[in-house]
């Protein structure tokens, strides 16, 4: 998936997820060629993640796996 897919699936702007890749935040990505990429799975698992982690009252995992 590209990070305008990601953005509109999550509802997160494309440079929020930018800037959390620089942090090594957010959902899991690499570099195929020269674009930046998420592998759907992955993406569908981190959305999964933040649903768990603030139903149990925490706080939102932002960090890659």
């Amino acid at each position: 998936m590209s990070t305008r897919e990601v953005s509109a699936l999550t509802s997160v702007t494309q440079s929020t997820l930018r800037y959390w890749r620089h942090c090594n935040e957010g959902p899991p990505s690499f570099v195929l060629g020269r674009r930046v990429v998420y592998r759907r799975a992955a993406v569908l698992e981190w959305i999964q993640q933040q649903e768990q982690a603030t139903r149990r009252g925490g706080h939102p995992i932002s960090s890659q796996g």
